[in-house]
């Protein structure tokens, strides 16, 4: 008698399905995600590998040609699951690396449209982050051992019984999920992020909140330093008029930028504009700030 093969459970079998809750939730980011260069900055197929190492931290992002690097607009995914997942945890809700939703809902919490090519849009970014694979020392206990996975393991659609589109579910990785369910690996950030158009720019905001928060005296970087740590492919030069042009709009939003010179180099210098005191308590109790206030 030949012997049996033991089937291979699934593994979405083994995780609880996690169901995700339309509404007001206030958009959190995972801090490991927010100044390391793992997403592609430019709207253009990327398909050169970012190899990045800086002391202990290394970082490498492989995509394949059929699809390209997961981009900077692409992680708006995990954005939408990331605050998911805090607002559930903080709620008493159990949470899952196994997550049911609508594509509407993702589209409706990034500020999207929800028309037939936005669909389409999110279904590429859903093979981008499924595609792209990433190795990191990130919270590794050895700094020579490497995680490696993809920002989403697998993803589906699903039909109802007559064959109609009834949502998505997707898988994440353990990687990001124990980022996310860290209270301390968490922040939350500004809904006007979502407006911001360019990579940069959008990569300089959650830099810029990570490292300045909401510090009196803030946080600076020089050029240099940003250069590398972005993994952007464009040259230093074309990077620093990118930033200044940046600096001049305060694109950023919460944050006033200004370039300090000094010994022949240019440091970004980032602070965060004052809070109003009964914005901040509305924001506490999840009210919606008053617009416009005089």
């Amino acid at each position: 008698m030949a012997a049996q093969i033991p089937q291979r459970v699934s593994e979405r079998a083994q995780l609880e399905l996690f169901r995700s809750v339309p509404g007001d939730v206030s958009p959190r980011d995972a801090q490991d995600l927010m100044s390391w260069p793992f997403f592609s900055l430019a709207k253009r197929k990327r398909v050169t590998p970012i190899d990045f190492v800086m002391g202990a931290t290394q970082i490498s992002v492989e995509a394949v040609p059929e699809h390209g690097m997961a981009t900077i607009w692409d992680a708006d995914v995990l954005i939408w699951a990331a605050s998911q997942i805090v607002e559930a945890r903080d709620a008493g809700r159990p949470t899952s690396r196994l997550m049911a939703t609508t594509p509407h809902e993702i589209l409706a919490f990034t500020g999207r449209g929800t028309g037939r090519d936005h669909y389409d849009r999110l279904k590429a970014a859903l093979d981008r982050l499924q595609s792209t694979t990433v190795a990191t020392s990130i919270r590794q206990e050895q700094q020579r051992r490497r995680h490696r996975f993809s920002w989403i393991n697998e993803w589906r659609e699903l039909a109802d019984a007559r064959g109609r589109a009834c949502g998505i579910e997707l898988i994440l990785p353990d990687w990001f999920y124990a980022g996310v369910v860290n209270r301390s690996l968490v922040l939350t950030i500004d809904r006007a992020y979502f407006q911001l158009t360019g990579g940069l720019e959008r990569w300089l905001y959650r830099l810029v909140r990570k490292h300045g928060g909401f510090q009196a005296g803030g946080w600076s970087f020089d050029f240099a330093h940003l250069h590398l740590k972005s993994g952007a492919l464009s040259p230093l030069k074309q990077f620093a008029f990118d930033v200044r042009a940046i600096v001049q709009r305060q694109a950023l939003p919460g944050y006033r930028l200004t370039i300090e010179h000094a010994f022949g180099r240019e440091r970004l210098m980032f602070v965060a504009n004052p809070v109003d005191p009964i914005d901040k308590a509305m924001r506490r109790l999840k009210l919606k700030p008053v617009e416009n206030r005089p």
